[in-house]
C-alpha cells in the first residue's frame, strides 16, 4: 500500500512539473538567481526520457527539461525523492543520473561535431524535490562523500545540486508566493486535518484567481491521485468521491465542498468515538457495580445499560 502511495505521489508531482508554465512558475518562484529570468517558456522542451540505472530502479522519479539560454543548451535534472526517509547516496545518485544524461547527448552528437575545440556538453542543473517528514541531512555537495576531499581543494570532481524541502517550507511565504506549485506545497505538508481544512479555503480562492484552465485540472488530478491518501482508507474513499463529484465545478467551489465534507466526516467521527467511549465508561462502572454485588435492576438505572448488556458483562468476568 505504501509502495502504491508513493508511486502515486511520484506520478502526481511528475504530472505537475511536466506542465511547462508550471514548471517554470516554479522555477522564478523559488529559485532566487538571475538566470531564471532569462529562461522563455517557449524554448523550455520537456524531454520524455527516465534515466533509470539498474542500482536505484526502485527510487527513480525523474524530470528533464533541455532549455537555450544565450545560445547555451541547459538542462535541469529534477529528482523528486517522495519519501520518509532520506537517502545519503543522494550526490552519487545525481552523478550517475547527470553522467547517463552526457552519455545520451555524446551518442546523440556526430563525432565531427565532438571534436571541435568549441564543442561543449550541455550545463545540468541538479535538483532535489523532498517532502519527507524528518530534515534533510544528506551530503548537498558532491565532494563531501568522497574521502580525503579536504586535501585536493579543485582537483576533484564537485557539484552542488538545489533543494526543495517542502515541509520545512515556511506557511507565509508559500501563501505570499500564491500560484499552483506553493498551493500544493501547503496541502502536502505534514500539519494536523484541521490546518489542511483552513489552508484549504485560502488556496480555492488563490487558484480561482491565478489557475489558468489547465493548472486547475492538473490540480484536480493531484487532488484525485493524492491528496486521499493523506487520510485513512475510509475517508480517503469518501474524499475521492467528493472529489470526482465536484470535478466540475469552479476551483474555488470544488475546494470549499470539499472542506466541508472532509469537516463533517470528522465530526462524524468525533460524535462516534465519544459515544463509544461513554459506552466503554457505562460498561465499566456495571463491572465494578457487580464486584460490589449490586443487584442487576440497580445496575441498569444507574448507567442506562440494558438486562442484556449486564449479562454479557456478568458472563464475561466469570
Amino acid at each position: 500500500m505504501k509502495d502504491k502511495i508513493k508511486h502515486e505521489h511520484d506520478l502526481g508531482y511528475k504530472e505537475i512539473l511536466s506542465h511547462k508554465k508550471t514548471f517554470l512558475e516554479f522555477l522564478r518562484s523559488f529559485v532566487k538567481k538571475d538566470w531564471v529570468n532569462l529562461i522563455d517558456e517557449e524554448n523550455l522542451i520537456l524531454i520524455d526520457k527516465e534515466f533509470i540505472l539498474k542500482d536505484f530502479k526502485q527510487e527513480e522519479a525523474d524530470i528533464v527539461y533541455k532549455v537555450n539560454i544565450d545560445g547555451k543548451d541547459i538542462i535541469f535534472y529534477v529528482l523528486l525523492e517522495l519519501q520518509s526517509k532520506v537517502d545519503y547516496r543522494m550526490p552519487i545518485r545525481l552523478l550517475m543520473y547527470m553522467t547517463e544524461i552526457w552519455r545520451e547527448e555524446l551518442n546523440n552528437t556526430e563525432d565531427k561535431v565532438k571534436k571541435r575545440k568549441e564543442y561543449r556538453l550541455p550545463s545540468i542543473v541538479p535538483i532535489v524535490l523532498y517532502n519527507g517528514k524528518n530534515k534533510w541531512t544528506a551530503a548537498r555537495n558532491f565532494k563531501e562523500v568522497l574521502n580525503g576531499y579536504e586535501l585536493f581543494e579543485e582537483n576533484i570532481i564537485d557539484f552542488r545540486y538545489m533543494l526543495f524541502d517542502v515541509n520545512r517550507m515556511k506557511e507565509e511565504e508559500l501563501l505570499e508566493i500564491a500560484n499552483l506549485v506553493s498551493s500544493i506545497f501547503l496541502l502536502d505538508q505534514d500539519v494536523a486535518i484541521e490546518e489542511i481544512l483552513k489552508r484549504l479555503k485560502l488556496i480555492g480562492r488563490i487558484l480561482g484567481k491565478k489557475g489558468s484552465k489547465e493548472q486547475i485540472q492538473v490540480f484536480n488530478r493531484w487532488m484525485i491521485n493524492v491528496f486521499k491518501n493523506r487520510f485513512d482508507e475510509r475517508i480517503g474513499e469518501h474524499v475521492y468521491k467528493v472529489l470526482e463529484e465536484t470535478n466540475h465545478m469552479e476551483v474555488e467551489e470544488m475546494i470549499s465542498n470539499l472542506g466541508r465534507k472532509i469537516e463533517e466526516e470528522f465530526k462524524h467521527r468525533e460524535e462516534k468515538g465519544m459515544q463509544k467511549g461513554m459506552q466503554k465508561g457505562k460498561m465499566e462502572t456495571a463491572k465494578n457495580l457487580l464486584l460490589m454485588g449490586i443487584d442487576i435492576p440497580t445496575i441498569i438505572k444507574a448507567t442506562g445499560l440494558s438486562n442484556d448488556d449486564i449479562e454479557k458483562i456478568k458472563s464475561e468476568m466469570n
